[in-house]
Protein backbone atom coordinates (compact mmCIF):
# COMPACT_ATOMS: atom_id res chain seq x y z
CA UNK A 1 0.00 0.00 0.00
CA UNK A 2 1.56 3.50 -1.22
CA UNK A 3 2.54 5.71 1.57
CA UNK A 4 2.97 9.37 1.62
CA UNK A 5 4.98 10.86 4.30
CA UNK A 6 5.60 14.10 2.91
CA UNK A 7 1.54 14.42 3.09
CA UNK A 8 1.51 13.37 6.70
CA UNK A 9 4.42 15.75 7.75
CA UNK A 10 2.40 18.42 6.20
CA UNK A 11 -0.91 17.27 7.95
CA UNK A 12 0.80 17.01 11.62
CA UNK A 13 2.79 20.49 10.83
CA UNK A 14 -0.79 21.65 10.22
CA UNK A 15 -2.54 19.75 13.04
CA UNK A 16 0.09 21.59 15.29
CA UNK A 17 -0.27 24.52 14.62
CA UNK A 18 -4.13 24.14 14.83
CA UNK A 19 -3.82 23.40 18.18
CA UNK A 20 -1.71 26.07 18.91
CA UNK A 21 -4.35 28.45 17.41
CA UNK A 22 -7.04 26.69 19.15
CA UNK A 23 -5.51 27.96 22.95
CA UNK A 24 -6.01 31.92 21.19
CA UNK A 25 -8.92 33.46 22.39
CA UNK A 26 -11.39 33.73 20.90
CA UNK A 27 -11.61 30.07 20.98
CA UNK A 28 -9.58 29.79 24.28
CA UNK A 29 -9.24 25.96 24.46
CA UNK A 30 -6.05 26.15 26.79
CA UNK A 31 -4.87 22.65 26.96
CA UNK A 32 -4.38 22.67 23.59
CA UNK A 33 -1.01 24.50 23.32
CA UNK A 34 -0.31 21.83 25.45
CA UNK A 35 -0.70 19.24 22.99
CA UNK A 36 0.30 21.09 19.85
CA UNK A 37 4.07 21.98 21.82
CA UNK A 38 4.06 18.10 21.91
CA UNK A 39 2.84 17.32 18.29
CA UNK A 40 5.54 20.00 17.23
CA UNK A 41 8.24 18.42 19.47
CA UNK A 42 7.89 14.96 17.99
CA UNK A 43 7.56 16.59 14.55
CA UNK A 44 10.83 17.79 14.31
CA UNK A 45 12.99 15.38 16.81
CA UNK A 46 16.10 14.18 15.28
CA UNK A 47 16.02 16.40 11.88
CA UNK A 48 18.44 18.77 10.65
CA UNK A 49 18.16 22.32 11.72
CA UNK A 50 17.26 23.42 8.02
CA UNK A 51 14.23 20.77 8.05
CA UNK A 52 13.13 21.73 11.65
CA UNK A 53 13.48 25.49 10.64
CA UNK A 54 10.78 24.55 8.09
CA UNK A 55 8.61 22.41 9.89
CA UNK A 56 8.14 24.28 13.20
CA UNK A 57 7.70 27.84 10.61
CA UNK A 58 4.81 25.82 8.79
CA UNK A 59 3.72 24.95 12.35
CA UNK A 60 3.30 28.11 13.95
CA UNK A 61 2.27 30.04 10.25
CA UNK A 62 -1.12 27.71 10.75
CA UNK A 63 -0.73 28.80 14.01
CA UNK A 64 -0.58 32.82 13.83
CA UNK A 65 -2.51 33.48 10.26
CA UNK A 66 -6.34 31.94 11.33
CA UNK A 67 -5.61 33.48 14.95
CA UNK A 68 -4.62 36.96 13.53
CA UNK A 69 -7.42 36.88 10.49
CA UNK A 70 -8.86 40.61 11.54
CA UNK A 71 -5.83 41.55 10.41
CA UNK A 72 -7.10 40.93 6.66
CA UNK A 73 -9.45 43.22 7.06
CA UNK A 74 -7.59 46.23 7.30
CA UNK A 75 -3.96 45.22 5.67
CA UNK A 76 -3.55 41.97 3.49
CA UNK A 77 -0.03 42.22 3.24
CA UNK A 78 0.20 43.27 6.43
CA UNK A 79 -1.36 40.12 7.82
CA UNK A 80 0.43 37.62 5.77
CA UNK A 81 4.31 39.68 6.89
CA UNK A 82 3.26 39.49 10.31
CA UNK A 83 2.23 35.88 10.60
CA UNK A 84 5.12 34.87 8.39
CA UNK A 85 7.48 36.46 10.66
CA UNK A 86 5.89 35.24 13.42
CA UNK A 87 6.75 31.68 11.93
CA UNK A 88 10.12 32.69 11.32
CA UNK A 89 11.06 33.37 14.96
CA UNK A 90 9.72 30.24 15.97
CA UNK A 91 11.33 28.58 12.88
CA UNK A 92 14.84 30.11 13.95
CA UNK A 93 14.10 29.17 17.26
CA UNK A 94 13.81 25.34 16.47
CA UNK A 95 17.04 25.51 14.31
CA UNK A 96 19.44 26.91 17.23
CA UNK A 97 18.88 23.88 19.20
CA UNK A 98 20.25 19.96 19.60
CA UNK A 99 18.29 17.73 17.32
CA UNK A 100 18.34 14.75 19.49
CA UNK A 101 19.40 14.32 23.46
CA UNK A 102 19.04 18.22 25.16
CA UNK A 103 16.16 19.59 22.68
CA UNK A 104 13.71 19.32 24.76
CA UNK A 105 15.80 21.63 27.40
CA UNK A 106 16.84 23.65 24.63
CA UNK A 107 13.14 24.56 22.77
CA UNK A 108 11.91 25.68 26.34
CA UNK A 109 14.20 28.26 26.41
CA UNK A 110 14.73 29.57 22.90
CA UNK A 111 10.47 29.21 22.24
CA UNK A 112 10.63 31.31 25.23
CA UNK A 113 13.06 33.71 23.51
CA UNK A 114 11.45 33.74 20.51
CA UNK A 115 7.61 35.03 22.07
CA UNK A 116 9.67 37.53 23.63
CA UNK A 117 11.63 38.81 20.16
CA UNK A 118 8.34 39.24 18.49
CA UNK A 119 7.20 40.95 21.38
CA UNK A 120 9.75 43.42 20.52
CA UNK A 121 10.77 43.78 17.27
CA UNK A 122 9.90 45.14 14.71
CA UNK A 123 8.05 48.45 14.71
CA UNK A 124 8.25 47.97 18.63
CA UNK A 125 6.61 44.64 18.04
CA UNK A 126 3.36 42.59 17.31
CA UNK A 127 2.60 40.58 20.58
CA UNK A 128 -0.74 39.01 18.80
CA UNK A 129 -2.45 35.55 19.39
CA UNK A 130 0.78 34.55 22.16
CA UNK A 131 1.08 31.54 23.90
CA UNK A 132 0.49 33.44 27.24
CA UNK A 133 -3.03 34.75 26.12
CA UNK A 134 -4.22 31.13 25.39
CA UNK A 135 -3.80 30.62 29.34
CA UNK A 136 -5.60 33.33 30.93
CA UNK A 137 -8.27 31.31 31.77
CA UNK A 138 -5.96 28.35 32.50
CA UNK A 139 -4.56 27.32 35.94
CA UNK A 140 -1.18 28.55 35.27
CA UNK A 141 -1.90 31.98 34.62
CA UNK A 142 -0.97 33.11 38.07
CA UNK A 143 2.63 32.17 37.51
CA UNK A 144 3.21 35.52 35.93
CA UNK A 145 3.01 37.34 39.18
CA UNK A 146 6.38 35.01 39.99
CA UNK A 147 8.11 36.23 36.59
CA UNK A 148 5.62 37.39 34.31
CA UNK A 149 4.59 36.37 30.59
CA UNK A 150 7.38 34.72 29.56
CA UNK A 151 7.65 32.53 32.71
CA UNK A 152 3.79 31.57 31.44
CA UNK A 153 5.73 30.77 27.85
CA UNK A 154 8.08 28.38 29.38
CA UNK A 155 5.56 26.78 31.56
CA UNK A 156 3.17 25.68 28.50
CA UNK A 157 6.49 24.51 26.57
CA UNK A 158 7.70 22.26 29.27
CA UNK A 159 4.35 20.61 29.56
CA UNK A 160 4.46 20.15 26.01
CA UNK A 161 7.56 18.74 25.72
CA UNK A 162 6.85 16.29 28.87
CA UNK A 163 3.94 14.97 27.57
CA UNK A 164 6.56 14.86 24.23
CA UNK A 165 8.23 12.45 26.45
CA UNK A 166 5.40 10.39 27.79
CA UNK A 167 5.01 9.57 24.13
CA UNK A 168 8.88 8.17 23.71
CA UNK A 169 8.29 6.94 27.12
CA UNK A 170 5.93 4.61 26.06
CA UNK A 171 8.10 3.17 23.40
CA UNK A 172 10.86 2.04 25.89
CA UNK A 173 13.03 4.79 25.81
CA UNK A 174 13.95 5.17 29.28
CA UNK A 175 16.05 8.85 29.35
CA UNK A 176 12.59 10.00 27.90
CA UNK A 177 10.90 9.77 31.24
CA UNK A 178 13.38 11.04 33.16
CA UNK A 179 12.81 14.54 31.23
CA UNK A 180 9.15 13.96 31.82
CA UNK A 181 9.18 13.65 35.54
CA UNK A 182 12.08 16.25 35.38
CA UNK A 183 9.40 18.62 33.43
CA UNK A 184 6.76 17.87 35.76
CA UNK A 185 8.86 18.98 38.86
CA UNK A 186 9.91 22.18 37.12
CA UNK A 187 6.32 22.84 36.61
CA UNK A 188 5.27 21.81 40.29
CA UNK A 189 8.34 24.74 41.51
CA UNK A 190 6.95 26.87 39.97
CA UNK A 191 3.65 26.58 41.11
CA UNK A 192 4.69 26.79 44.43
CA UNK A 193 6.61 30.07 44.24
CA UNK A 194 3.15 31.50 42.59
CA UNK A 195 1.40 30.48 46.38
CA UNK A 196 4.03 32.46 48.13
CA UNK A 197 4.69 35.03 45.61
CA UNK A 198 3.50 38.33 46.64
CA UNK A 199 0.12 40.10 45.06
CA UNK A 200 0.47 43.54 46.76
CA UNK A 201 -2.67 44.75 49.17
CA UNK A 202 -5.43 46.90 49.63
CA UNK A 203 -5.25 50.44 50.55
CA UNK A 204 -8.93 51.58 49.69
CA UNK A 205 -11.76 51.24 46.82
CA UNK A 206 -13.39 53.49 44.40
CA UNK A 207 -16.88 52.72 43.23
CA UNK A 208 -16.39 53.02 39.23
CA UNK A 209 -18.30 53.42 36.02
CA UNK A 210 -16.77 52.08 32.27
CA UNK A 211 -19.20 53.62 30.15
CA UNK A 212 -19.72 52.18 26.41
CA UNK A 213 -21.85 54.56 23.86
CA UNK A 214 -22.40 51.35 21.57
CA UNK A 215 -23.04 51.33 17.55
CA UNK A 216 -21.83 49.16 14.71
CA UNK A 217 -18.39 48.08 14.24
CA UNK A 218 -16.15 48.34 11.20
CA UNK A 219 -16.55 52.22 11.15
CA UNK A 220 -14.09 54.37 9.78
CA UNK A 221 -13.30 58.11 11.52
CA UNK A 222 -15.13 60.86 9.92
CA UNK A 223 -16.08 64.41 10.95
CA UNK A 224 -19.83 63.84 10.86
CA UNK A 225 -18.97 59.92 13.02
CA UNK A 226 -16.82 61.98 15.56
CA UNK A 227 -19.89 63.98 16.14
CA UNK A 228 -21.81 60.88 16.18
CA UNK A 229 -19.66 58.59 18.76
CA UNK A 230 -19.64 61.73 20.92
CA UNK A 231 -23.42 62.09 21.51
CA UNK A 232 -23.55 58.33 22.05
CA UNK A 233 -21.02 58.23 24.56
CA UNK A 234 -22.35 61.35 26.33
CA UNK A 235 -25.72 59.80 25.78
CA UNK A 236 -24.78 56.42 27.70
CA UNK A 237 -23.07 58.92 30.30
CA UNK A 238 -26.24 60.12 31.36
CA UNK A 239 -27.09 56.31 32.37
CA UNK A 240 -24.28 56.50 35.27
CA UNK A 241 -26.73 57.37 38.83
CA UNK A 242 -24.67 59.23 41.46
CA UNK A 243 -22.97 58.63 43.61
CA UNK A 244 -19.76 57.13 41.79
CA UNK A 245 -16.09 58.41 42.40
CA UNK A 246 -14.87 57.26 38.84
CA UNK A 247 -15.84 57.47 35.48
CA UNK A 248 -13.59 56.12 32.79
CA UNK A 249 -14.43 56.79 29.05
CA UNK A 250 -12.80 54.60 26.19
CA UNK A 251 -9.81 55.92 24.04
CA UNK A 252 -10.12 58.89 21.17
CA UNK A 253 -14.43 59.10 21.63
CA UNK A 254 -13.29 63.17 21.89
CA UNK A 255 -12.37 63.68 18.16
CA UNK A 256 -12.90 67.49 17.60
CA UNK A 257 -12.66 68.71 14.17
CA UNK A 258 -10.39 71.83 13.02
CA UNK A 259 -12.36 75.46 13.47
CA UNK A 260 -12.56 76.14 9.86
CA UNK A 261 -10.77 79.15 8.71
CA UNK A 262 -14.19 80.74 8.11
CA UNK A 263 -15.32 80.41 11.89
CA UNK A 264 -18.50 79.26 10.87
CA UNK A 265 -19.27 75.83 12.30
CA UNK A 266 -21.55 73.36 11.51
CA UNK A 267 -24.01 71.64 13.63
CA UNK A 268 -22.77 68.14 12.87
CA UNK A 269 -19.63 68.37 13.99
CA UNK A 270 -17.85 68.13 17.15
CA UNK A 271 -15.39 71.23 18.07
CA UNK A 272 -12.49 70.99 21.01
CA UNK A 273 -14.06 73.64 23.12
CA UNK A 274 -17.96 72.75 22.87
CA UNK A 275 -16.48 69.00 23.91
CA UNK A 276 -14.53 70.46 27.00
CA UNK A 277 -17.28 72.63 28.14
CA UNK A 278 -19.92 69.04 27.73
CA UNK A 279 -17.09 67.36 29.59
CA UNK A 280 -16.77 70.09 32.55
CA UNK A 281 -20.98 69.76 32.94
CA UNK A 282 -20.64 66.46 32.70
CA UNK A 283 -17.98 65.91 35.81
CA UNK A 284 -19.56 68.18 37.87
CA UNK A 285 -23.10 66.47 37.51
CA UNK A 286 -21.56 63.06 38.12
CA UNK A 287 -19.23 64.71 41.20
CA UNK A 288 -16.45 62.57 40.02
CA UNK A 289 -13.23 62.02 38.59
CA UNK A 290 -13.89 61.80 34.95
CA UNK A 291 -11.58 59.94 32.47
CA UNK A 292 -12.22 60.61 28.43
CA UNK A 293 -10.07 59.73 25.42
CA UNK A 294 -9.55 62.55 22.97
CA UNK A 295 -7.94 62.10 19.51
CA UNK A 296 -6.70 64.86 17.32
CA UNK A 297 -4.42 66.96 15.49
CA UNK A 298 -1.75 67.85 17.04
CA UNK A 299 -1.48 71.64 18.07
CA UNK A 300 2.28 71.57 18.12
CA UNK A 301 3.03 69.62 14.71
CA UNK A 302 -0.31 69.80 11.95
CA UNK A 303 1.45 67.02 10.48
CA UNK A 304 0.45 65.02 13.50
CA UNK A 305 -2.29 63.28 15.75
CA UNK A 306 -2.51 62.77 19.42
CA UNK A 307 -4.00 60.41 21.44
CA UNK A 308 -4.44 60.89 25.30
CA UNK A 309 -6.76 60.66 28.29
CA UNK A 310 -7.18 63.63 30.43
CA UNK A 311 -8.63 63.54 34.20
CA UNK A 312 -11.49 66.12 34.74
CA UNK A 313 -12.25 66.78 38.85
CA UNK A 314 -15.79 66.44 39.82
CA UNK A 315 -15.35 70.95 39.63
CA UNK A 316 -15.04 70.05 36.43
CA UNK A 317 -10.88 71.36 36.43
CA UNK A 318 -8.48 68.87 34.30
CA UNK A 319 -5.91 68.01 36.68
CA UNK A 320 -3.37 65.64 34.56
CA UNK A 321 -3.16 64.14 30.82
CA UNK A 322 -1.52 60.80 29.74
CA UNK A 323 -0.45 60.84 26.19
CA UNK A 324 -0.34 57.29 24.45
CA UNK A 325 3.22 56.51 24.12
CA UNK A 326 3.12 52.76 22.65
CA UNK A 327 1.69 53.43 18.98
CA UNK A 328 -0.03 50.81 16.56
CA UNK A 329 2.53 50.20 13.29
CA UNK A 330 0.62 50.71 10.29
CA UNK A 331 -2.23 51.91 12.01
CA UNK A 332 -1.26 55.40 13.88
CA UNK A 333 2.12 55.23 12.48
CA UNK A 334 3.61 54.68 9.19
CA UNK A 335 7.18 52.91 9.44
CA UNK A 336 9.35 53.53 6.03
CA UNK A 337 6.36 55.51 5.54
CA UNK A 338 8.21 57.07 2.11
CA UNK A 339 8.90 53.42 0.82
CA UNK A 340 5.25 52.10 1.77
CA UNK A 341 2.95 55.00 0.93
CA UNK A 342 3.02 54.78 -2.84
CA UNK A 343 1.77 51.27 -2.67
CA UNK A 344 -0.54 51.36 -0.48
CA UNK A 345 -3.24 52.74 -2.37
CA UNK A 346 -4.62 55.58 0.27
CA UNK A 347 -5.24 52.41 2.71
CA UNK A 348 -2.80 54.26 5.81
CA UNK A 349 -3.02 57.28 8.13
CA UNK A 350 -2.02 60.03 6.65
CA UNK A 351 -0.54 61.57 9.75
CA UNK A 352 1.51 59.67 12.35
CA UNK A 353 0.66 59.82 16.08
CA UNK A 354 2.84 61.72 18.34
CA UNK A 355 4.00 59.34 20.96
CA UNK A 356 4.01 60.75 24.37
CA UNK A 357 6.98 60.97 26.89
CA UNK A 358 5.39 61.53 30.14
CA UNK A 359 4.35 58.58 32.96
CA UNK A 360 1.56 56.86 32.66
CA UNK A 361 -0.25 58.08 35.56
CA UNK A 362 -2.94 60.14 36.21
CA UNK A 363 -2.69 62.02 40.28
CA UNK A 364 -6.47 62.39 40.96
CA UNK A 365 -8.40 63.41 44.13
CA UNK A 366 -9.44 59.81 44.01
CA UNK A 367 -6.04 57.97 43.63
CA UNK A 368 -2.83 57.85 41.57
CA UNK A 369 -4.08 55.97 38.40
CA UNK A 370 -2.40 54.27 35.99
CA UNK A 371 -3.11 54.18 31.77
CA UNK A 372 -2.63 51.87 29.15
CA UNK A 373 -4.27 52.87 26.00
CA UNK A 374 -5.75 50.50 24.19
CA UNK A 375 -2.72 48.50 21.83
CA UNK A 376 0.01 49.11 25.12
CA UNK A 377 -1.99 46.44 27.24
CA UNK A 378 -0.37 43.81 25.01
CA UNK A 379 3.19 44.89 26.28
CA UNK A 380 3.86 43.86 30.42
CA UNK A 381 6.47 46.94 30.01
CA UNK A 382 3.77 49.62 29.48
CA UNK A 383 1.94 48.24 32.34
CA UNK A 384 4.65 47.95 34.79
CA UNK A 385 5.57 51.39 34.70
CA UNK A 386 3.11 52.83 36.18
CA UNK A 387 2.87 50.39 38.84
CA UNK A 388 6.44 51.14 39.47
CA UNK A 389 5.41 54.61 39.72
CA UNK A 390 2.60 54.15 42.23
CA UNK A 391 -0.17 53.70 40.21
CA UNK A 392 -2.88 52.11 42.94
CA UNK A 393 -5.18 51.05 39.59
CA UNK A 394 -5.09 50.69 35.80
CA UNK A 395 -7.22 51.72 33.17
CA UNK A 396 -7.31 50.68 29.68
CA UNK A 397 -8.96 53.10 27.66
CA UNK A 398 -9.68 51.49 23.63
CA UNK A 399 -11.11 51.54 20.62
CA UNK A 400 -12.06 48.45 18.47
CA UNK A 401 -15.04 49.84 16.46
CA UNK A 402 -13.19 49.92 13.30
CA UNK A 403 -12.32 45.97 13.68
CA UNK A 404 -13.30 42.83 11.65
CA UNK A 405 -14.70 40.02 13.93
CA UNK A 406 -13.60 39.99 17.93
CA UNK A 407 -10.63 38.24 18.04
CA UNK A 408 -8.69 41.62 18.72
CA UNK A 409 -11.27 42.32 21.79
CA UNK A 410 -11.01 38.64 23.17
CA UNK A 411 -6.92 38.56 22.97
CA UNK A 412 -7.10 42.02 24.70
CA UNK A 413 -9.57 41.11 27.87
CA UNK A 414 -6.58 37.81 28.25
CA UNK A 415 -4.15 40.57 27.74
CA UNK A 416 -5.85 42.72 30.69
CA UNK A 417 -6.33 39.51 32.55
CA UNK A 418 -2.51 38.93 32.52
CA UNK A 419 -1.44 42.30 33.25
CA UNK A 420 -3.92 42.50 36.39
CA UNK A 421 -1.99 39.49 37.85
CA UNK A 422 1.28 40.46 36.94
CA UNK A 423 1.16 43.58 38.60
CA UNK A 424 -1.80 43.03 41.60
CA UNK A 425 -3.89 45.71 40.11
CA UNK A 426 -7.29 45.91 38.85
CA UNK A 427 -8.17 46.48 35.03
CA UNK A 428 -10.86 48.42 34.11
CA UNK A 429 -11.17 48.54 30.36
CA UNK A 430 -13.72 50.81 28.34
CA UNK A 431 -13.79 50.95 25.01
CA UNK A 432 -16.91 52.67 22.16
CA UNK A 433 -18.49 49.40 20.90
CA UNK A 434 -17.16 46.57 23.46
CA UNK A 435 -15.74 44.90 25.09
CA UNK A 436 -15.29 47.19 28.46
CA UNK A 437 -14.94 45.09 31.39
CA UNK A 438 -13.99 44.79 35.34
CA UNK A 439 -11.05 42.44 35.93
CA UNK A 440 -9.55 41.92 38.99
CA UNK A 441 -6.03 41.61 40.32
CA UNK A 442 -6.70 37.70 40.83
CA UNK A 443 -6.92 38.15 36.41
CA UNK A 444 -10.81 37.19 37.11
CA UNK A 445 -13.35 38.63 34.69
CA UNK A 446 -16.44 40.17 37.13
CA UNK A 447 -18.11 41.90 34.00
CA UNK A 448 -18.07 42.18 30.17
CA UNK A 449 -20.04 44.12 27.74
CA UNK A 450 -21.12 42.95 24.73
CA UNK A 451 -20.70 44.62 21.10
CA UNK A 452 -22.25 46.97 19.75
CA UNK A 453 -24.71 47.44 23.09
CA UNK A 454 -25.14 50.87 24.57
CA UNK A 455 -23.97 49.92 28.22
CA UNK A 456 -22.63 51.10 31.69
CA UNK A 457 -20.80 48.90 33.97
CA UNK A 458 -20.24 49.52 37.64
CA UNK A 459 -18.51 48.00 40.27
CA UNK A 460 -16.57 48.64 43.26
CA UNK A 461 -13.21 48.15 43.12
CA UNK A 462 -9.76 48.17 45.16
CA UNK A 463 -7.03 50.80 45.00
CA UNK A 464 -3.55 48.88 45.64
CA UNK A 465 -0.06 49.00 46.64
CA UNK A 466 2.60 46.91 46.59
CA UNK A 467 4.73 45.13 44.05
CA UNK A 468 4.65 41.60 42.52
CA UNK A 469 8.19 39.62 42.05
CA UNK A 470 7.21 40.08 38.38
CA UNK A 471 6.54 43.88 38.74
CA UNK A 472 10.04 44.69 40.71
CA UNK A 473 12.31 42.38 38.39
CA UNK A 474 11.15 42.94 35.14
CA UNK A 475 11.73 40.65 31.81
CA UNK A 476 15.62 40.07 32.86
CA UNK A 477 15.48 36.68 34.90
CA UNK A 478 13.77 34.63 32.56
CA UNK A 479 15.68 36.39 29.23
CA UNK A 480 18.82 34.95 31.39
CA UNK A 481 17.47 31.65 32.27
CA UNK A 482 16.10 31.15 28.78
CA UNK A 483 19.43 31.31 27.44
CA UNK A 484 21.11 28.84 30.29
CA UNK A 485 18.29 26.34 29.21
CA UNK A 486 19.21 27.26 25.44
CA UNK A 487 23.14 26.66 26.32
CA UNK A 488 22.33 23.59 28.05
CA UNK A 489 20.83 22.11 25.72
CA UNK A 490 24.04 21.93 23.53
CA UNK A 491 25.83 21.27 27.05
CA UNK A 492 24.00 17.68 27.25
CA UNK A 493 25.22 16.82 23.69
CA UNK A 494 28.78 17.35 24.04
CA UNK A 495 28.57 16.09 27.64
CA UNK A 496 26.83 12.79 26.06
CA UNK A 497 29.32 12.39 23.01
CA UNK A 498 32.47 11.25 25.01
CA UNK A 499 30.49 8.60 26.68
CA UNK A 500 29.71 7.09 23.59
CA UNK A 501 32.76 7.21 22.22
CA UNK A 502 33.80 5.30 25.55
CA UNK A 503 31.17 2.88 25.29
CA UNK A 504 31.80 2.01 21.69
CA UNK A 505 35.36 1.68 22.05
CA UNK A 506 34.82 -1.01 25.14
CA UNK A 507 32.41 -2.99 23.15
CA UNK A 508 34.86 -3.08 20.33
CA UNK A 509 37.79 -4.02 22.69
CA UNK A 510 35.46 -7.01 24.19
CA UNK A 511 35.28 -8.67 20.50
Amino acid sequence: MPTFPHLRTAATAIGAGLLLAAAVPPWGWWPAAFVGIAVLDQLIAGQSAAVRFRRTMAATAVWSLPATLWMLDLTPPGWVFAGLLHAAFFGLAAALVPAGRGRRIGLVGSFTLAEFIRWSVPFGGVPLATIPMGQADGPFAPVVRVAGSLLLVAVVVTIGMSLSALIDARRGDSRSLREALTGVGAVLLVTIMTVIAPTGHVVGSLDLAAVQGGGPQRTRASPTGAAVVFANQMAASQLVTTPVDLVLWPENVVNPTPLPASGIRRADRLYADEADLALKVEAQRLDAVLVPGWFHRSPSDPKANVNYSTAIEPDGTVVDRYDKVRTVPFGEFVPLRWMIEPLAGGMLPSRDLLPGTGDAVLETSVGRLGVTISWEVFFDHRTRAPVLDGAQIMLNPTNGASYWLTQVQTQQIASSRLRALETGRWMIQAAPTGFSAIINAEGRLLERTGVGEQAVIRGTVELREGLTWATRLGPVPMLVLSVLLVTAGHAIIRWQAPDRGRGRRSRDAQG
